[in-house]
């Protein structure tokens, strides 16, 4: 049993009424809801995990639990995520081509759900101010196969000078309470009160004043919480609306284990029914509050991004003969949409060869973990393929592919150990297991397969 402070049972009892209350409390006693998505950005092959039950309102969302060490989570073919953290990234509208900012992006469920909607076209900045977690962001992004991400490790203020007006939508799944983790995160409560509810509220408050600023006239800002807080949730809705001028959207989202904002839990604005709310008892998954808003101004280019002048960028040109060293590798495979045109835009970094998703002038003062896609490493007379383009060419079909053969030598390459294989192919290859690619490796003429995998990424 969960022990609930009595300050947080008073404050729900009084908001909801002792029915709805108690109905909360035995939820939040019960077993977390666990599900996952499919990758639609992925070459498809058959998963084995049942999709017999979907996430209502998701496309390909299902419930069931998956492993960490399975094909589907290592290639990239499935995510595990709360059922109701996914409807933020589901009623953004986001579609291909757009700018996207997802501001507090950590872990990545978010994140890849946007990029997967943007279908590599567009771009995809995704930031998060604690390195430990933009580690694991970044983890994430590569292995779903996304080639139009700027991952950036930095706090908001520092993004918004080099982005002002720039993105057509905006995530800020907010830093909060986390009220509606409770029972998936029992931890949380130790750090819960109404003083932390208070400070919380003006975290949030900052973050959203970063992200108004990158927002175009017109724009749409999706928040959304962890908790169930009206001071989080409503009250911010209200102050963006006051503050900013900004307007609640309708999210078309109608159904009976959904339910919506309380207009009596702010300033009794009746469009807060536009927004959205899940409650642990309500079926769906955890606790989340989720609003899309429109800022006010019309949706246009704005002229000053024609007048801006070219910069110095950070990364230069390939030689000739460097990328040539590049197209040696990468004529053996078949290119995704993404990289057919990777000659034009390739630079190269500190020997790293990347082609970026945008270009950052030298005046830039970020800290960038990555940006587009990394190909791999220039040594000398030489060029190595990254881990990263494996699973982007994991989206369409390959030919220089070892499927390994049980999941016992799958364990092993997990591992980091070379394998033997019985194959004609030589150099660098993709590696899969159940057709899923996850890896490169290269085959030596004792068909040894050397292992590429990943040290940081081995279990």
């Amino acid at each position: 049993m969960l022990e609930l402070p009595n300050s947080f049972k008073e404050k729900y009892i009084e908001l909801l009424g002792e029915k709805t209350a108690d109905q909360l409390f035995k939820a939040m006693n019960q077993d977390s809801k666990k599900a996952f998505r499919v990758n639609t950005l992925k070459n498809q092959v058959k998963i084995s995990y049942s999709l017999a039950k979907p996430v209502p309102e998701i496309n390909h969302a299902y419930y069931g639990e998956i492993s960490g060490e399975d094909p589907e989570w290592v290639a990239g073919y499935v995510y595990s995520q709360d059922p109701a953290a996914m409807f933020p990234a589901a009623i953004s509208g986001v579609k291909p081509g757009d700018r996207v900012l997802d501001l507090c992006a950590a872990p990545g469920g978010k994140t890849t759900a946007l990029g997967e909607q943007l279908k590599n076209k567009g771009l995809l900045v995704a930031n998060e101010i604690s390195s430990t977690r933009a580690k694991i962001l970044r983890e994430n992004i590569e292995r779903w196969g996304i080639s139009n991400a700027l991952i950036i490790n930095e706090s908001p203020e520092k993004l918004t000078p080099v982005f002002p007006d720039y993105f057509d939508i905006i995530l800020v799944d907010a830093p909060c309470s986390g009220e509606g983790m409770f029972r998936k995160n029992p931890e949380a409560i130790d750090y819960w009160s109404q003083d932390y509810v208070l400070v919380c509220q003006k975290r949030q408050e900052t973050i959203l004043n970063e992200a108004v600023k990158m927002l175009k006239p017109g724009g749409r800002l999706v928040y959304s919480t962890c908790t169930f807080s009206p001071e989080e949730d409503e009250k911010i809705v209200e102050w963006l609306i006051n503050e900013y001028g900004f307007s609640i959207l309708d999210t078309h989202i109608k159904n009976d284990h959904i339910s919506v904002g309380r207009p009596k839990w702010a300033n009794d604005d009746q469009n807060l029914k536009k927004t959205l709310r899940f409650w642990p008892q309500d079926g769906i998954g955890e606790g989340q509050f989720v609003a899309v808003l429109q800022k006010p101004g019309e949706t246009q280019e704005l002229v000053k991004k024609s007048k801006r002048k070219k910069k110095k960028q950070l990364a230069l040109r390939l030689t000739k003969n460097d990328q040539e060293y590049v197209a040696q590798l990468l004529d053996k495979f078949n290119l995704p949409e993404c990289l057919n045109d990777w000659r034009k835009k390739v630079l190269v970094r500190n020997d790293h060869v990347f082609v970026p998703a945008v270009s950052l002038p030298e005046r830039v003062n970020l800290h960038v973990l990555n940006n587009g896609v990394e190909l791999g490493i220039l040594k000398k007379k030489r060029f190595e393929p990254g881990h990263q383009l494996a699973e982007v060419l994991g989206q369409v079909n390959q030919d220089r592919v070892i499927d390994l053969l049980t999941s016992e030598v799958y364990q092993e390459y997990l591992h980091g150990e070379t394998v033997k294989v019985q194959s004609d192919l030589r150099g660098f290859v993709l590696v899969s297991y159940q057709k899923m690619i996850f890896s490169f490796g290269k085959i030596a003429g004792n068909q040894v397969l050397k292992n590429f995998y990943p040290k940081g990424l081995r279990k």
